[in-house]
């Protein structure tokens, strides 16, 4: 294993260690792979997830040329709230992981921001 993969993974640690979802309050969690954008809103007292989204979703798929871009995050980040706002799902804690709040995690944020979800 790379030196940097234990790095994040002791961020990704650290980060979990200190928030969790609940029925009130479920966790969105942000995945940033090489080529998409992976969010889930989680309830973890019943271990279920309750929404998601990616630039895998067929509400996406054929409008992004590019699925590895801030413009790409931005609609995972709309499509998101638009379904926890479908659910019910006002209030959330923003599960970032290992990464920086900035880039494609800070437009994923705004955005889902923008679409009425509450953190």
């Amino acid at each position: 294993m790379k030196c940097s993969n234990k790095r994040f993974d002791y961020r990704v640690k650290r980060v979990r260690s200190k928030i969790e979802g609940t029925q009130e309050r479920p966790r969105l969690s942000v995945h940033r792979g090489h080529k998409h954008i992976y969010a889930q809103i989680i309830d973890d007292s019943n271990s279920s997830t309750i929404a998601s989204a990616s630039t895998l979703s067929p509400e996406l798929k054929g409008k992004l040329k590019v699925t590895d871009t801030v413009a790409a995050a931005k609609s995972v980040g709309e499509l998101i709230a638009k379904k926890a706002s479908e659910k019910g799902v006002k209030k959330v804690v923003f599960d970032r992981r290992g990464y920086e709040f900035a880039g494609k995690v800070k437009a994923f944020a705004d955005a889902a921001r923008n679409g009425g979800l509450d953190f």
